[in-house]
């Protein structure tokens, strides 16, 4: 017995994201953009707060 599905319409929508962008590379899209986030947001109160001190 298969555990594969038959038709390219019975897959789930997480194995259709699987097929299109491999696990290691979603890992890392997702790391990278909370890191970049951070650091943007370092600078913008770094901005902010040295804007105060004038």
């Amino acid at each position: 017995m298969s555990t594969a599905p038959e038709s390219p319409a019975q897959l789930t929508v997480f194995q259709r994201f699987e097929s299109k962008f491999p696990r290691g590379l979603v890992i890392r899209l997702i790391a990278y953009l909370f890191v970049g986030h951070l650091f943007a947001f370092f600078v913008y109160l770094l901005f902010v707060l040295g804007g105060e001190n004038q």
